[in-house]
């Protein structure tokens, strides 16, 4: 029996996984109505779904700028989000050789370098940034990272599921893509040659951890795609599930708007009801006495300030005696704005959004985060960042963009909370730790200049390719001044001899 043969159907996995995943499209449907609809709308909206509009407008902005803050924080644009370091068992084979120590440091900033730009260059922010949108409506999200392409594809929970084990990690994923006929390739059009050329097909992606690996297969129709499938090591999936909260125990994670859905339908029903009394409130109607000698069709005729017979008492004007109730609704509504701008950071003490963000910014937009989101922050370190680094790194290498890493030569560091500005946080203390030898007699003379300029360097992201010199280039030139010193010396001693000679 062939390898192919030997797997369950994507579509039948697919299938079974979904019926658990049902209650929390139904969630996050009803966060998304409350903030931004089109973000995560029922499974039945298509392009000509129109979504209504809703009549209150913090839950979106909530939205957008809690996204924007946890981007800002997760991937800050002017510092690296993570550090390559050694492993403890290569850092003891090194020893005290500090100068090694140095200059593989500094090959590893080079390619955190790369691995930034990447994401910078393939849009890789972009879809992240969206993924969190997800993660904040509907608590969920998967990030797919294309093997043999750039870029990078979102998955919203309604075209994946996932399977975990006790200890939440990824048992099982499988994905759809609807796609048209004509779009695909031809070895896959053969394969669904029942369907017509405009006609939309289903393409399931399973992927299953066996052992340490995950192994990916891709069917459409009951068929699998010749050449589809793949291993992949499990700690360097190009499938990242994310989650915006951890529950033990579930498949799936919450979202952030949920734990506020109290407050954004209440907030929603009361501006539904402030605008609809506000606008009936403003219109003029004005009450004739039917039995009066006041004629309302020569009022409505007559022009400013033309003379028509009539009776002022005949004539009243409508009014509704509403204003206690909107001021009572009014204040109702803005107490739970209040409450929900604090819990979407909309009164945040940093509101800029520029390319170029402080790191006092940053620390400051971690710590909120930290503080405001229990630990969302941190979640998302550990199954974002550490993942797409880890993947990123094996695929640069695989394209050759970086240089080749033997396994278990370097490990990536993702810095959370105060401390998430990756390397950054590095130069403040190798600031405080000058400035204490610098005071201690005679200390300077126990420091390796070389290195520690070399290790400042590396901590503010300077490249020292070409900038400081060897030992060896250092040696050569005191060598160099050596022998220039004394030819100086014996020529002055040559030229004292000669004077000598010649008064004798």
């Amino acid at each position: 029996m062939s390898n192919a043969e030997t797997k369950v159907s994507a579509k039948q996995a697919y299938e079974k996984l979904k019926t658990k995943r049902s209650t929390y499209i139904d969630r996050g449907v009803k966060c998304a109505k409350v903030t931004i609809p089109h973000l995560f709308p029922e499974e039945s909206a298509n392009e000509g779904t129109k979504f209504s509009t809703p009549y209150q407008s913090i839950g979106a902005r909530g939205v957008n700028n809690l996204a924007s803050k946890l981007i800002l924080a997760l991937f800050p644009p002017n510092e690296h989000f993570f550090r390559l370091g050694l492993t403890p068992e290569l850092k003891a084979q090194l020893g005290d050789n500090m100068d090694k120590v140095a200059e593989i440091d500094q090959r590893l900033m080079q390619i955190e370098k790369q691995i930034v730009n990447y994401i910078e260059e393939n849009q890789v922010r972009v879809t992240v940034q969206e993924a969190i949108k997800q993660l904040i409506i509907a608590g969920n999200a998967l990030i797919f990272l294309p093997p043999d392409k750039d870029g990078a594809k979102l998955y919203d929970l309604k075209n994946y599921t996932v399977k975990r084990d006790g200890l939440g990690t990824v048992h099982t994923i499988v994905t759809q893509d609807k796609l048209i006929k004509s779009t695909l390739p031809e070895d896959v059009q053969s394969l669904v040659q029942d369907f017509k050329e405009d006609a939309e097909v289903t393409i399931y992606t399973h992927v299953q951890l066996v052992g340490e690996n995950y192994e990916a297969f891709q069917e459409i129709d009951g068929k699998i795609i010749p050449q589809s499938e793949q291993t992949y090591p499990k700690d360097k999936s190009p499938y990242i599930p994310l989650r915006m909260t951890k529950q033990d125990g579930e498949d799936y994670g919450r979202s952030f708007v949920e734990e506020y859905l109290g407050d954004l339908t209440s907030l929603e029903k009361l501006s539904k009801a402030l605008v609809i009394m506000a606008s009936i409130s403003a219109r003029v109607l004005y009450l004739v006495n039917p039995n009066g000698v006041t004629r309302p069709k020569n009022l409505q005729n007559a022009e400013d300030g033309e003379f028509v017979s009539g009776r002022k008492d005949d004539v009243t004007a409508l009014q509704l005696d509403k204003y206690p109730d909107l001021q009572v609704t009014k204040t109702t509504c803005d107490t739970i704005e209040q409450r929900l701008s604090f819990a979407f950071l909309l009164s945040s003490v940093v509101q800029r959004n520029a390319d170029r963000v402080t790191a006092e910014e940053i620390r400051t937009v971690a710590s909120e985060l930290e503080d405001t989101l229990g630990g969302v922050y941190s979640i998302l370190s550990q199954e974002l960042q550490l993942p797409l680094v880890r993947r990123l790194m094996t695929k640069l290498m695989q394209l050759g963009t970086v240089a080749q890493l033997p396994d278990g030569f370097v490990e990536p560091t993702i810095t959370t909370g105060m401390e998430a500005l990756g390397r950054g946080h590095d130069f403040n203390k190798f600031t405080t730790f000058m400035g204490i030898v610098g005071q201690l007699p005679d200390a300077m003379q126990y420091m390796k200049i070389g290195s520690w300029v070399t290790a400042i360097a590396t901590s503010l992201g300077i490249d020292t390719t070409g900038m400081i010199k060897t030992d060896e280039e250092i040696q050569q030139e005191m060598q160099q001044a050596q022998e220039q010193q004394m030819v100086a010396q014996m020529a002055v001693k040559g030229m004292g001899n000669n004077g000598n000679s010649g008064e004798l």
